[in-house]
């Protein structure tokens, strides 16, 4: 229970999750095969898988929730710096004033026009797993503007998520039919449209997006039997769904590419 003195009353505490986890749960609950994507600070892919751990060499294996005795648990893979890149344009670079101006820009040029942004900025996590890779920017030209370099961030966080939703596919040898997308970045409608165009399945993007909050009061209400496991399902509300635009052929052009400019900026420091 919590502290009367602090809270003002001796409340329950029936839940306990990392964040990751708990946006797991808000975003699939129960649901094997379905898979969710949290852009934050980084990007973090997680996937339901069962009741028995599975073996993985370039993913982690997490517990994702134990309830009523049984223990579920998790593939996930993470790239360190997701949103952090944008971060990075307006306190490091100073190009950008905020975050909420990026959509405009990256959406005001026809294509990245060859502009690639490998965001190594604390080396690379999974799939790659390079601590001495470091951040290229690459394609640059004299018609190469902060416009491009704002779309080649954003592109990079749909880039490095397929990264991540390749390797879920090689070590479970399961396809996914659809992405499941939330944290701040997910709001960002070029970043949720290019992500279903560069996987080439539909995006889905729910009404609260701040999944880690709402997987935590899930649980919390699961275990006082405010709701049922059949309820969980009927919280959950699909803001919008974005579907592919591109064709297979430019899809794997473009990724074919981005997996030259991670190739370049690996193995870059001594460090």
């Amino acid at each position: 229970y919590t502290d009367r003195e602090i809270t003002g009353a001796e409340l329950p505490i029936t839940g306990v999750l990392g964040d990751q986890q708990a946006s797991l749960f808000a975003q699939v609950g129960f649901e094997e095969g379905a898979v969710k994507n949290t852009y934050g600070t980084g990007l973090f892919a997680l996937t339901v898988a069962g009741k028995v751990p599975p073996l993985t060499e370039i993913l982690a294996t997490t517990i994702a929730w134990e309830i009523e005795g049984e223990t579920f648990y998790a593939l996930e893979g993470g790239a360190f710096i997701g949103g952090a890149s944008v971060q990075w344009l307006r306190d490091g670079l100073k190009i950008i004033e905020n975050a909420s101006e990026t959509e405009r820009m990256a959406k005001s040029l026809p294509s990245n026009e060859g502009v690639y942004f490998a965001p190594a900025l604390a080396g690379l996590g999974a799939p790659y797993w390079d601590p001495s890779a470091r951040g290229l920017i690459i394609g640059i030209t004299r018609g190469t503007t902060r416009e491009h370099f704002v779309r080649a961030a954003l592109e990079a966080m749909a880039y490095q998520t397929r990264d991540l939703i390749e390797a879920m596919i090689a070590e479970t040898g399961k396809e996914f039919k659809k992405l499941r997308i939330d944290g701040g970045a997910s709001k960002n409608d070029f970043i949720a449209q290019f992500q279903a165009d560069i996987l080439g399945i539909p995006v889905e993007r729910p009404k609260i997006i701040e999944t880690t909050a709402l997987g935590a009061a899930e649980i919390a209400g699961l275990a006082t039997g405010f709701w049922t496991k059949d309820d969980l399902g009927k919280i959950r509300k699909i803001e919008k769904v974005f579907f592919p635009t591109i064709s297979e052929d430019e899809k794997e052009k473009l990724y074919e590419k981005w997996k030259e400019a991670v190739a370049k900026s690996m193995k870059w420091s001594s460090i």
